[in-house]
């Protein structure tokens, strides 16, 4: 299993932040490798940019933590094992810090989540900014 954590320091405050990362069923709203996504009860379906589909279940969502974990059940990519977490912690008013982690397997998938999750989380400042 790879582990990989990416973080960004966000000029916005930790409940901003969390309302966004919490409704699961849009993450595609501000994940660019991502095309579409939706919830039903803890199921969540992604699709990609290349068109996969990744069937995922959330594991948790802890509104007290900030915390929302997920795992990947099916879909298209040959993905054996994998679990994500997502943790928005305030640094102080008005500012947070995003820290996403991954494990996952096989390894030879590691360096393509890395580059899309990277991608994502080092945009939220400015997809925040953007809505206001």
């Amino acid at each position: 299993m790879t582990t990989l954590r990416t973080h960004a320091v966000l000029d916005h405050d930790a409940d901003t932040v969390w309302k966004l990362v919490r409704d699961a069923g849009n993450v595609a709203d501000w994940f660019p490798a991502m095309t579409g996504s939706s919830i039903e009860g803890s199921l969540r379906r992604v699709t990609l940019a290349d068109g996969s589909v990744i069937e995922e279940v959330i594991v948790a969502s802890d509104d007290s933590l900030r915390r929302l974990q997920y795992r990947a059940r099916a879909g298209d990519l040959p993905i054996a094992d994998h679990l994500g977490t997502v943790d928005v912690i305030e640094l102080d008013p008005g500012r947070s810090i995003l820290i996403y982690s991954t494990d996952i397997a096989p390894a030879e998938l590691a360096r393509a989540f890395d580059g899309a999750i990277s991608e994502a989380v080092g945009a939220l400042n400015e997809f925040l900014s953007r809505r206001g």
